[in-house]
């Protein structure tokens, strides 16, 4: 069997971690869909700015739309609005055929609203509605200032991805934010029903971060180790949360589970298998969104198995052994969550001054 497929067996979800037009016009993305079980895909800041900095196939679109507006951001937002209602209709069937549980496709919000609650609100709802699409969710990232809005707009009837989580105290501030934003929308008389979140946990930076520092303190055993130590406490949060009484509740009234989804999941040091962060985390009721080209590599020699639940004891020492080699992992993830959104920053500058560029061209 596929081992992707095996994936599936298990209870997780792959998602595809790219939005690509041309593997939209070849029929690519809807042959994954058809034979490796793909169930959902999500964008970033960094995966647009690759495809409309990286090749001409929006060159034609930017001309077009630059007609009509000036604003460069105002353009990007009407490529990657249509782009992602075409992967969200591509994906329709798969919203269907599971009952609203996969078929999903996210579109984030701008990074420069980051630390802007207000700002990230009103962009939600904005993009919310001119996508117009059930099967859509709005990223939102998981900062301090984003757990209002995340409240809010799931309040709203707004399906949520919340990204750039790093931490295991911030994530437990994102399921609150979570149960709150359904029962203030229950308290208001609306259904809960069809009202979608996950909540995204970004993995492989954390390796990247922390591994030169185990090889400072002499504690060479722990690269390679922590990132999925934090995956499976982070999964244990989850089990926490949906066996409370708090989302009972909200289960009773038809809230759906706010499964946690992995990211960051392609192997950034080659000295490590490049699929140790979809081999170690497999687990039910779960979400990986993988880069392409490490959905072909698991097909290839993946191994699918039932792991985010095994050595969980392991999981708990590792982060105590880093404790106890004077490592503040609560630190690296704030300092994470930091880069993290400079990072996006950086590429949708990047992106906004491509934009510039192309209609310079043409004018």
């Amino acid at each position: 069997m596929n081992p992707l497929n095996k994936i599936r067996e298990l209870g997780q979800s792959i998602w595809l971690d790219l939005l690509d037009r041309e593997m939209m016009n070849s029929g690519k993305l809807q042959n994954l869909i058809d034979s490796d079980d793909l169930r959902g895909l999500t964008s970033n800041p960094s995966i647009f700015e690759k495809a409309i900095s990286g090749s001409s196939d929006y060159d034609e679109d930017i001309i077009k739309f630059s007609e009509t507006e000036e604003d460069n951001a105002a353009i990007f937002f009407d490529l990657a609005i249509a782009a992602i209602q075409r992967a969200a209709d591509i994906f329709k069937p798969v919203y269907d055929r599971t009952n609203g549980t996969d078929g999903f496709v996210s579109l984030e919000v701008s990074p420069f609203l980051a630390r802007d609650t207000d700002g990230t609100i009103e962009q939600a709802r904005e993009l919310w509605k001119r996508v117009d699409r059930k099967n859509v969710m709005i990223k939102i990232p998981g900062t301090a200032e984003g757990l209002i809005a995340i409240r809010e707009c799931l309040r709203e009837g707004i399906n949520i991805n919340i990204t750039l989580l790093f931490g295991l105290p911030r994530y437990k501030e994102v399921t609150e934010a979570f149960m709150g934003g359904l029962e203030d929308r229950l308290k208001e008389g609306h259904s809960i029903e069809n009202v979608s979140s996950v909540a995204s946990f970004f993995l492989s930076r954390i390796d990247v971060m922390v591994d030169p520092m185990l090889e400072e303190k002499g504690a060479s055993d722990l690269k390679g180790k922590v990132a999925i130590a934090s995956a499976k406490k982070a999964y244990q949060i989850y089990l926490e949360m949906i066996s409370g009484e708090r989302f009972k509740k909200l289960e009773e009234k038809g809230a759906q589970k706010q499964r946690v989804l992995y990211a960051s999941t392609g192997t950034k040091d080659p000295a490590y298998s490049d699929v140790i962060y979809v081999e170690s985390i497999i687990g039910k009721d779960t979400v990986n969104t993988l880069p392409i080209e490490t959905i072909d590599a698991f097909r290839d020699h993946g191994i699918a198995a039932e792991t985010l639940t095994a050595h969980v004891d392991d999981a708990v020492k590792t982060m105590e052994e880093l404790k106890a080699k004077g490592i503040d992992i609560d630190k690296i993830t704030r300092k994470l969550e930091d880069e993290g959104i400079e990072k996006f920053n950086q590429a949708y500058e990047k992106l906004l001054k491509s934009i510039s560029d192309q209609k310079r061209k043409k004018g």
